[in-house]
């Protein structure tokens, strides 16, 4: 099996893992069972308070329930403001990353070249990833709150416990990153500029030995040289000869020899 079709598969599972995740979150938002408690009033009455990031309920083994949103929005704590903003930006940036993973996936062919579309692909991964990374940090501040309050023996409030929603968040989230990652992965080493080191290089010419000063070697280097020795030592032994023939030339007659 070829690479591109090992990595088109990978792709196609992770996307499935994300969208899968990312409508897990989603599907926490409007749930109230964030957190609950169960207080029973009477002998034959039981009162069950749950609430989420947006309103309080109650209910009783009557089946009568109610539910109240929150009376204002900036009488709330901090705390729940920045919950609210964390769930909010997990699912846009989870809508926004599955575009994009729709757009730069193998198997959609839509794009430009190969490259192209491993770079949106990379860019999903990495939206895919802020959107797991949102919900978890959301989950697990209102979890950590929850248990906070709950095993300290000062705190006088009614006490709750966590709900189901919060649990179906970590799944959805721990999908979202782990789909996010090997995503990112795959679509990061073929797209990434850096990728391309690691292919066929081409040969070393005269022009590129030149350019990187490669040839020129210092005078007392022990390797042999590229230019053989005996061309300068006979353009040398020339030049001497006819130095000593400029400095010692006498003209000589005929009569000098007889």
């Amino acid at each position: 099996m070829k690479y591109r079709t090992v990595v088109m598969y990978l792709e196609i599972g992770c996307f499935v893992s994300c969208l899968c995740g990312w409508i897990l979150v989603c599907s926490t938002l409007p749930t109230e069972y964030w957190t609950f408690s169960e207080v029973g009033s009477i002998v034959l009455t039981t009162s069950n308070y749950y609430s989420n990031l947006w309103r309080d309920c109650i209910s009783d083994t009557t089946g009568v329930s109610d539910c109240k949103d929150y009376p204002s929005m900036l009488a709330l704590p901090a705390f729940l403001h920045a919950c609210r903003a964390l769930a909010v930006c997990a699912v846009i940036t989870g809508f926004f990353g599955g575009v994009l993973a729709l757009v730069g996936m193998k198997c959609t062919k839509i794009g430009g070249s190969e490259i192209a579309n491993a770079r949106v692909t990379f860019a999903g991964g990495l939206t895919y990833l802020a959107s797991g990374f949102c919900g978890m940090i959301t989950y697990s501040w209102w979890a950590n709150k929850v248990i906070t309050e709950f095993l300290d023996p000062n705190f006088r409030a009614q006490k709750f416990e966590l709900g189901a929603a919060v649990f179906v968040g970590w799944g959805g989230s721990i999908l979202l990153i782990c789909g996010g990652a090997v995503m990112t992965y795959f679509s990061g080493k073929e797209g990434l500029p850096s990728s391309s080191l690691d292919g066929p290089r081409r040969p070393a010419t005269y022009a590129t030995a030149r350019s990187r000063r490669t040839y020129m070697r210092p005078a007392t280097s022990s390797r042999v040289t590229l230019v053989p020795p005996l061309f300068y030592q006979g353009r040398k032994s020339r030049g001497t000869r006819t130095a000593t023939t400029t400095r010692t030339g006498r003209t000589f007659m005929r009569d000098s020899f007889v």
